[in-house]
């Protein structure tokens, strides 16, 4: 979002561009998943047991989601500004008349909103006193606007400070690049992709780990690094190749 916000690319060029990368590396997450862990587990959810939960028996908030996501989508294609549509689309979905606005106001993680908005404040704040020029001193002469060099760069950093912050420090070079196009797209593939290395490597991870040790489930860094060097090796070379290919 950051870098569709930044670079001005309209949301169906985005897609066009990186859907196919998306799309073959979700298959490249599940074959690693189900090798490693997966093939080796006896659970499985049944799905009549999943079907009967309370979240499906009102037949309103089943369909709502999917009319208001496909109303967005509608218009994210169409060329709307996508921050005032997705602000809608969520303003749509908290107005319901079957459920009590309490249960649904609750479900919002207000902490992480807060989170959010502390990282672009802090971010923000580096950058105006000059912090971020200083972090990418050391690696400016490294000709970054080289696919070879910018890819692995950027999967780095994300991994050393998120890939949120990651991308708003490297955004100040993307712009120098002889193809400030193809830049944007480079950095949005490696900045995603790498963020599956670490636990700490995208706030979605964190999210869900957090997610997971309040149901019991405790996920350890190595149990997860385990999983994530080959995921984002594997992805991060099958999206630079369709990219140099095709982008």
């Amino acid at each position: 979002m950051l870098i569709g916000s930044l670079s001005r690319i309209s949301y169906a060029d985005f897609m066009m561009r990186l859907g196919p990368i998306a799309v073959i590396s979700l298959f490249v997450n599940w074959a690693v998943i189900y090798w490693l862990r997966v093939r080796r587990v006896g659970d499985r959810v049944v799905v009549e047991q999943a079907l009967s939960a309370p979240e499906f028996q009102h037949e309103p908030m089943r369909k709502k989601p999917v009319v208001v996501l496909m109303l967005v989508l509608g218009r994210f294609l169409a060329g709307a500004p996508p921050a005032m549509i997705a602000a809608i689309g969520a303003a749509l979905l908290l107005i319901t008349r079957t459920v009590d606005p309490k249960r649904v106001y609750a479900e919002i993680d207000w902490g992480l909103l807060v989170f959010f908005v502390g990282l672009f404040v802090i971010v923000a704040g580096a950058d105006r006193a000059g912090l971020t020029t200083r972090l990418l001193e050391p690696i400016n002469h490294w000709d970054l606007h080289r696919f070879r060099v910018f890819v692995p760069v950027t999967a780095i950093l994300s991994n050393i400070v998120s890939n949120v912050p990651a991308v708003m420090l490297l955004r100040t070079v993307v712009g120098s690049f002889p193809d400030p196009h193809a830049g944007w797209l480079a950095l949005a593939m490696a900045s995603t992709l790498a963020g599956n290395l670490t636990i700490t490597g995208s706030v979605a991870n964190i999210i869900v780990v957090e997610r997971a040790a309040a149901e019991g489930v405790d996920i350890g860094f190595r149990d997860y690094f385990r999983i994530g060097l080959p995921i984002t090796i594997a992805t991060l070379a099958l999206g630079s190749a369709w990219l140099w290919i095709f982008g």
